[in-house]
């Protein structure tokens, strides 16, 4: 190395500093430091080639009892159908390796790479060659070099040629393991989870890997012994005791596969991997005792006294290479592992980044949607526009041409007296305009003087002002749909936006808060598969739980719901419930929120004259986020038209609330469609009322509907509004009454045919406090039926119109089941919520 290439290294890479971003500044100048130098600039560039020509290294030295080498071949091929750019310095590793295996190994090697390489080339050129036909090619190319030993050998016996098969097989299956486990060593799938058989393959890659250090030793402790014991050590660590006793039992197995006497090593390392794994919580430290428990333990029972010292030295000798590891890679290792918490962080992280990515798309169409919500408003309304000057232009010159076309003085007229002309004619237009059917007779009499022809020149013009007035209702209609198209993708836009803010909202990992509700639940005897918390936000409350149920017994709403509430201090209640394997008994149930107020609501009605038919339409549905609909509408008329046009109006305002749209902006949409849909006249009036059941908090809207009453103990409250009915004009004005119920509130709702029972000559306010102070009871279907048969009897037993009405009563929410109490079961912390 250069003068000019040494650089002085900082004092925190030799002593540590606790300076953070002084760390930071002198990490990236490292970094830029060592991109400079050749020979550190190669490694980070081959570093994955490096590391698999020392795989094929060690794989190419590897045997298994002294005779079989099925690992070079196999690795090779997988080189080459994945990583064809580290082909030749992998091959050179495998062919050098193999030279410290005993003769003839090294020519047995490089007769089944050559006569690999050589399928290969000849499938590559007919076009045949696929990654599927890897292990097949490999036992060929394995079974010919073996089968060749076999003849030119001494004598042609059974034995060589079923090592040769075995040998064949070997290679065979070591490629399908192969091919499982190198893309983590490769650029392809590195950041995927990996499959429990991934995992398995990766393993056995390993533990081939680390036997070609057989026979190796340092000061008397063997290589292979210490490397597969710090293999155990990572995973145990990563993966817990069920992933430490797999690796103890694969190594064990292919390392005694390799040395016979070793056959011991394969129950001492899945034992010492068991016990390091079940450590796992104590982290290094606890995990390292773990291991050298397990192996000093066993270790007496199989060696004598020297060769238990020296295996507890292999092991301490493990043990600080473990200590050394940095913390990355272990995090890294466990990101792969199913079921590990790093594991889970990952797929934590990459669901959020969908989620993230899904919401920023959301937001983009919100976007697109607003601008051309905004493109189709800027058109401007024909009738506040008024008359353009080529509409005037236009105007002029076809009454020109038809009245003045063939007249004699029209020279006269239009060239020496234009400015008389033009404003007589302006004027005439502008009579026609506000008189329509003017005639002729009533024209002034100085216009006669002017134009001889006035008579002709007025039908003309009438004729063009009627042409005129059709083309600007044609224009007011298209400005209409314009400006109802802009409304509606204004309102898709708002919804997105808020879906978007919603799939935003990121919560916390509530490992802690699941392992708790577990606990407690198996307290009570309870088998419990899954728990999924999906928000704990007070108020907003929803997990899933997936259990074997028990018919009858019906231990979600007096077991589990009573549990959760005393645990969160808050009532909930079974929001769903639904069998997911019916088979294996097992149901998810989805706890929410019990809502503060519950509504119970009762409807009476009867049709004109006693038909079966009635106009009126109601409706009572549960909106999402707690908000209760009660609603009531009245068709236009009668009989099967009218309720079609009635529930018509209904049913569409309830989805655009449903899907999160704007109160008033749900309104104008419905009433848009109503206009647009048909070209007669037939209107409904809606009565909504929006209850939160959180809260009580209620929103009036009503369209052209019959007051409603709230009865609150001996009063009774009107609510009043004047609107037009919907589907009569476009622009309609809606109003929004805020009221604040209370529980014990009872709420009527009617059509018109209740209400104007009494006829013009009575007070109907006046009179229907009355009759609603006079019901008996609280039972809202009690009330609605006492209240319409009290309005029959009133019109001497007639039914002059439709008539519905709707009674709802506004509770404390009061659950079936108390809360439950365990011992030892302590109130569950909530995380906040990161919008």
């Amino acid at each position: 190395m250069s003068k000019s290439n040494v650089v002085n290294l900082p004092e925190w890479t030799r002593a540590g500093s606790k300076d953070k971003i002084q760390k930071e500044a002198w990490s990236t100048r490292l970094k830029a430091w060592s991109m400079k130098q050749p020979v550190l600039q190669f490694i980070a560039v081959k570093k994955w080639a490096m590391l698999l020509s020392l795989m094929g290294f060690l794989l190419g030295r590897a045997m298994i009892l002294d005779e079989l080498t099925p690992f070079a071949a196999a690795y090779f091929a997988v080189i080459v159908f994945m990583r064809r750019d580290s082909t030749l310095p992998v091959a050179a590793a495998i062919l050098l390796g193999s030279l410290f295996t005993p003769f003839p190994g090294a020519i047995v090697v490089a007769a089944e790479l050559i006569i690999f390489y050589l399928i290969y080339k000849g499938m590559e050129n007919f076009q045949r060659v696929d990654l599927s036909y890897a292990p097949l090619m490999v036992f060929v190319a394995s079974f010919m070099v073996g089968l060749f030993r076999v003849v030119i050998g001494p004598t042609l016996a059974w034995y060589p040629l079923m090592m040769a098969t075995i040998d064949a097989l070997l290679g065979f299956v070591l490629t399908l393991v192969f091919l499982q486990a190198l893309p983590v060593f490769t650029y392809k799938q590195k950041s995927r989870a990996l499959r429990n058989e991934e995992v398995l393959c990766l393993i056995i890659l390993l533990a081939s890997v680390m036997t070609g250090l057989v026979g190796w030793t340092v000061n008397g402790l063997s290589l292979e012994h210490i490397l597969s014991r710090f293999l155990i050590l990572l995973f145990a660590l990563a993966g817990g005791a069920p992933l430490g006793a797999a690796v103890g039992v694969v190594t064990g197995l292919i390392l005694s596969l390799a040395d016979v006497s070793a056959i011991y090593q394969m129950s001492l390392l899945a034992f010492s991997g068991m016990l390091a794994g079940m450590m796992q919580s104590g982290r290094k430290g606890a995990v390292s005792i773990g291991m050298l428990l397990g192996s000093t333990i066993l270790s007496v029972y199989f060696m004598g006294p020297g060769d238990v010292m020296n295996s507890t030295w292999e092991t301490c000798a493990a043990v600080v290479l473990f200590l050394l590891t940095p913390k990355g890679i272990i995090s890294a290792i466990a990101k792969y592992v199913p079921g590990t918490a790093d594991h889970s962080r990952s797929q934590h992280e990459y669901a959020r980044r969908v989620r993230d990515i899904t919401a920023d798309r959301v937001t983009q169409f919100s976007q697109v949607f607003r601008q051309l919500s905004s493109s189709f408003g800027q058109i401007p309304r024909a009738t506040e526009a008024g008359k353009s000057d080529r509409e005037m232009e236009d105007f002029m010159k076809t009454v020109t041409e038809g009245a003045c076309a063939g007249c004699i003085r029209r020279t006269h007229c239009w060239d020496a007296k234009f400015y008389q002309t033009y404003r007589y004619m302006t004027d005439m237009m502008t009579t026609v305009e506000e008189c329509p059917d003017i005639t002729a007779a009533q024209l002034p009499p100085e216009w006669n003087r002017i134009c001889g022809k006035t008579g002709e020149v007025l039908e003309v013009m009438k004729g063009q002002y009627e042409l005129y007035q059709h083309d600007m209702r044609w224009k007011r209609q298209i400005y209409d749909s314009r400006q109802f198209v802009a409304e509606q993708l204004s309102g898709v836009s708002q919804v997105m936006e808020d879906l978007a803010k919603e799939i935003k909202r990121e919560g916390q990992a509530m490992y802690r808060q699941e392992g708790q509700i577990r606990e407690a639940l198996e307290k009570l005897g309870l088998s419990i598969h899954t728990i999924e918390i999906l928000s704990l936000d007070p108020g907003r409350v929803e997990i899933e739980v997936v259990h074997a149920y028990t018919r009858g017994f019906d231990e979600c709403r007096k077991m589990i719901a009573p549990l959760l509430s005393d645990i969160l201090e808050e009532n909930i209640a079974v929001v769903s419930e639904t069998a997911v394997h019916p088979r294996e008994g097992l149901s998810m149930v989805t706890f929410g929120s019990a809502k503060a107020y519950e509504i119970n609501t009762g409807v009476a009605g009867a049709a004109k004259g006693g038909d079966i038919m009635s106009g009126d339409s109601f409706s009572t549905v549960e909106l999402g986020n707690g908000t209760f609909a009660v609603s009531i509408s009245d068709g236009m008329g009668n009989g099967e038209r009218a309720r079609m046009e009635s529930s018509a109006a209904l049913s569409m305002l309830e989805k655009l609330l449903q899907s999160g749209m704007d109160e008033k902006l749900a309104v104008k949409s419905v009433n848009s469609i109503l206009l647009l849909r048909s070209p007669d006249e037939f209107y409904a009036t809606v009565d909504m009322a929006l209850i939160d059941q959180y809260s009580a908090q209620t929103i009036f809207m009503k369209i052209a509907s019959a007051p409603s009453f709230i009865r609150r103990g001996s009063e009774v409250i009107p609510v009043t509004a004047s609107n037009l009915p919907i589907g009569i004009i476009k622009d309609i004005e809606v109003d929004l009454v805020t009221m604040q119920l209370r529980p014990g509130d009872i709420l009527i709702m009617m059509t018109d045919g209740i209400y104007d029972a009494p006829g013009y000559a009575v007070n109907k306010e006046i009179w229907m406090k009355r009759l609603i102070q006079e019901l008996e009871g609280d039972d809202p279907q009690d009330m609605a039926d006492s209240l319409l048969d009290k309005v029959i009897r009133y019109q001497g037993n007639e039914i002059h119109d439709d008539m519905t009405i709707v009674v709802s009563r506004v509770d404390h929410f009061h659950p079936e089941w108390s809360s439950l109490h365990m011992p030892g079961v302590g109130r569950m912390e909530r995380p906040r919520t990161v919008s």
